[in-house]
């Protein structure tokens, strides 16, 4: 059986998704996770995560309806996470049994950022990138950050201007020969880019 508390645990206000639950693992209440991230320190970094119900509930959560209802938003306490391959194995800290890890596939999973590892000099979370704004070497805003995507070999922005009657979108690769500063006090990053690339 899950653990459920009597009083339903709100996420932090900084609390971040960073992945889904995909099932069952094992006989012994684990669960398999899929995470966003490549490098999914944070799942590993806190013992501590939120739950939040599947954006679209499957099947076997349609069975049992209300008694899902019931359990979300839930805090799930983590005596030990492991990467597996591209998906992580959590052990939860209360007892569970496969039936009750299996129910909580779908769930989307938050964790406070303030709990993340800090990152090395020139390493960034995304999630502290988003929103800021961009500007060019002449002092011309390009616009914000508005997402990242992962292309593999590096990460590139998507800035978006949306000063005018329509949306431009740039794409700027996050590498240090389009990337001159990232001042996270000012929430700006200075970049070599021309308005004609």
């Amino acid at each position: 059986m899950i653990s459920i508390c009597s009083d339903k645990p709100e996420c932090p206000p900084d609390a971040v998704e960073v992945g889904f639950v995909l099932g069952a693992w094992g006989i012994k209440g684990a669960i398999k996770v899929k995470p966003f991230a490549s490098s999914p320190q944070a799942l590993f970094s806190s013992r501590q995560w939120f739950l939040r119900a599947p954006e679209q509930p499957t099947p076997t959560h349609v069975s049992v309806g209300k008694q899902l209802e019931s359990i979300y938003p839930m805090l799930l306490k983590v005596s030990s996470a492991q990467l597996h391959g591209s998906v992580i194995v959590a052990q939860p800290l209360d007892t569970m049994d496969r039936d009750s890890a299996q129910s909580l596939r779908g769930a989307r999973i938050y964790i406070s950022r303030a709990s993340f590892p800090t990152p090395q000099a020139d390493e960034y979370y995304w999630v502290d990138l988003i929103g800021m704004s961009v500007v060019n070497r002449q002092g011309v805003s390009l616009g914000s950050l508005e997402g990242m995507i992962d292309t593999g070999p590096h990460c590139v922005m998507r800035v978006c201007n949306k000063s005018s009657s329509h949306t431009d979108e740039l794409l700027i690769p996050f590498v240090a020969a389009y990337v001159d500063d990232v001042r996270q006090t000012e929430r700006c990053i200075l970049v070599d880019w021309g308005l004609d690339f």
